[in-house]
């Protein structure tokens, strides 16, 4: 098969389209034709090696744990699907080597989700890591009705997800930040924009007016964001940060890292199928210029997500 792989690690210019054998086929795995193969922020730092330490690779290595298509073949154990399903799925394994970035990947059953005929395969390549991300990351503080929600980074491909998912849980209010150009985009979606940056703390509060906090952050970007966030939450239990590991801990805050779950992917997919969910692609790539979109993304201010057709 066709595969985009490194063999070293380090910038963009490592991944190259490469021959490579045909992935094997677990007892409770589904080997899938990929269609579609989504590009995440994590897929870079994997690529130049910055996750070594967290979890075992090897070379070669082919990047991307999101994708879509349609099942070729299914292992001795698996039940739940057969050849032709049209599927999605957060594909990470316990192992990194054999990702998206091809025509075939071997994903376990447990976390395979249906794609419904009328979600197209890259809006649905482009929706499982960046949906279970924002989902599981506004769960984890026990977002519901009446909160009032500060999104970072709404208008990326995590955030703009989150301000909708925070109304479909029954938040009253959803705030983002954004920059200037953005702000009509994270309007349409639900949320109220604000310019991140120094003035962000006393933005909030004329925003909101009282004493200025919200009920629940989630914080997709760091740095100064976080910073500014352990002061406009209510209860820092309620906040929660998808960059900062250990310091959120640190300062009493929650850290999210996505869990493959094909029931909550489902849910996600079908609030696509039915209108409710809308999931932003900025641009496509052949599978061939996966470096190129590697360099869009490094690049930063990506609106929504990019992904790779296969």
């Amino acid at each position: 098969m066709k595969a985009i792989a490194l063999t070293r690690f380090g910038d963009a210019d490592v991944l190259s389209l490469q021959e490579l054998p045909d992935p094997l086929l677990g007892p409770d795995q589904v080997l899938v034709e990929v269609r579609a193969a989504g590009v995440n922020p994590v897929d870079y730092k994997v690529r130049a090696g910055y996750l070594q330490e967290l979890m075992p690779h090897h070379v070669p290595l082919i990047p991307g744990w999101d994708v879509s298509g349609v099942v070729r073949a299914v292992g001795i154990g698996v039940r739940a699907w057969k050849p032709g399903d049209e599927v999605l799925a957060y594909a990470r394994k316990d192992h990194v080597q054999f990702g998206a970035y091809a025509e075939l990947v071997s994903v376990p059953d447990r976390s395979v989700a249906r794609k419904p005929s009328t979600v197209d395969f890259v809006t649905a390549a482009a929706l499982p890591l960046a949906g279970l991300t924002a989902l599981q990351s506004l769960k984890e503080v026990g977002t519901g009705p009446g909160d009032v929600v500060l999104v970072h980074a709404a208008a990326g491909g995590v955030g703009h997800l989150q301000v909708q998912i925070a109304r479909e849980l029954g938040a009253a209010r959803v705030i983002g930040t954004a920059s200037p150009r953005n702000h009509e985009f994270v309007r349409s979606l639900g949320a109220e924009p604000v310019a991140y940056g120094d003035a962000l703390v006393d933005a909030v509060a004329e925003l909101l007016g009282g004493d200025g906090q919200v009920d629940v952050v989630v914080d997709n970007v760091g740095g100064l964001a976080f910073e500014q966030s352990l002061r406009l939450v209510r209860d820092r239990a309620r906040m929660t940060s998808i960059v900062e590991g250990p310091t959120a801990l640190e300062h009493g805050v929650a850290n999210t890292w996505a869990r493959p779950n094909a029931e909550q992917t489902q849910w996600l997919v079908d609030l696509v199928a039915a209108g409710k969910l809308r999931v932003e692609v900025q641009q496509t790539f052949p599978l061939a210029e996966a470096v190129k979109a590697h360099k869009v993304l490094e690049g930063g201010h990506v609106r929504g997500k990019l992904v790779l057709t296969v």
